[in-house]
């Protein structure tokens, strides 16, 4: 594999329609509690019917020809809640509310007790995983700031230290999935661009503690939130300049639906930068392969290819499969375009 240039998802891919009812997941805000009611297989086959997708996923990543491939997320109602509400200390039956990043409350685990890591909550994804492909593997789990806004904090009174616990039960979760297989290791926080001056506080110590120790590389993923989701896109990344220096070698950032200044990556200093040249809102049609290559090219500009990965935008969870499909291969095939170029 040609070092330059990979290719890869951010975590999430199309769920089939025979497994997740997609028409109740699309008129919901992403659950942070459990959400049974979206899986339409009953529970003592649910393993192996997520286990069949998960298959299903991997051959799609497979045949667009994805360098370093994920699970697609099949297992998860939402990106944090799985590992989230597998914690002890959050009581998600008896449910707080807090404000979502769009404004709108949000149900959310009440925060009862300390927080910890009861056990390994996606080993058995990863080893599933590992065995049904031999391409390099990306595995992703909620990060400690974004998991400490999507709660309720009824008992530490403290959001840096419910942070911080949090942190360690991330960290050894990371730990156990590099053992379990995972070629890559990725934490998800969205919402240090939604709450940027609380994340300036205390985030990149919690980033820190949550990579602390674990063999890389590791990722750290930042957006704006699905695209489905959240329409309405700021101007530029509001906490983007300190992830230069934080415990990640990897800092994946969205570009292609805001329509960002490729400079940007400038500012994440000499790390990896996994970019984003896929928009995933609704009326973007499927990029094709020049549109695709023209926005690697603007990003070379400002970054050597060796540091250069390309991926969607976020997690593809939304979008139709074969839209889903189609854009991965565009950017398969708009990546090889630039490779002949640089020759």
């Amino acid at each position: 594999m040609d070092a330059r240039l990979t290719t890869t998802l951010v975590g999430s891919y199309p769920q089939p329609e025979w497994l997740v009812d997609r028409s109740l997941l699309r008129s919901r805000m992403p659950p942070r509690v459990r959400a049974r009611d979206l899986w339409r297989v009953p529970e003592p086959l649910l393993e192996q019917a997520q286990d069949d997708a998960t298959v299903l996923a991997l051959r799609d990543l497979e045949r667009a020809g994805i360098d370093v491939v994920t699970d697609g997320e099949i297992r998860r109602e939402s990106y944090s809640n799985r590992f989230a509400t597998a914690m002890e200390g959050m009581d998600v039956d008896n449910p707080g509310v807090v404000p979502g990043r769009t404004g709108r409350p949000s149900m959310v685990p009440r925060v009862t007790g300390p927080v910890r890591r009861r056990e390994p909550v996606m080993v058995r994804d990863v080893r599933f995983a590992r065995a049904s492909t031999d391409r390099p593997l990306r595995v992703t789990v909620p990060g400690p700031f974004t998991m400490a806004q999507q709660c309720q904090d009824d008992h530490y009174g403290d959001e840096r230290a419910l942070a911080m616990d949090l942190a360690a039960a991330v960290n050894a979760e990371l730990k156990d999935l590099v053992a379990a297989g995972a070629d890559v290791v990725q934490i998800d926080e969205p919402y240090l661009q939604a709450r940027p001056e609380r994340a300036r506080v205390y985030a990149l110590e919690a980033i820190e503690r949550a990579l602390d120790g674990v063999r890389g590389p590791t990722a750290l993923h930042t957006c704006f939130g699905y695209a489905y989701v959240v329409r309405d896109r700021p101007a530029g990344y509001p906490f983007l300049d300190e992830l230069a220096d934080c415990a990640a070698d990897q800092v994946s950032i969205e570009a292609a639906q805001p329509r960002l200044d490729p400079a940007i990556v400038r500012r994440l200093g000499r790390k990896t930068v996994i970019l984003g040249v896929l928009d995933l809102a609704d009326e973007s049609p499927v990029e094709t392969p020049e549109e695709v290559a023209a926005r690697i090219r603007t990003a070379l500009a400002h970054v050597e290819p060796e540091r250069l990965v390309l991926a969607p935008d976020c997690g593809m969870k939304y979008l139709p499969r074969e839209v889903a499909l189609g854009k991965l291969r565009a950017m398969v095939a708009g990546r090889d375009i630039v490779l002949r170029e640089l020759g």
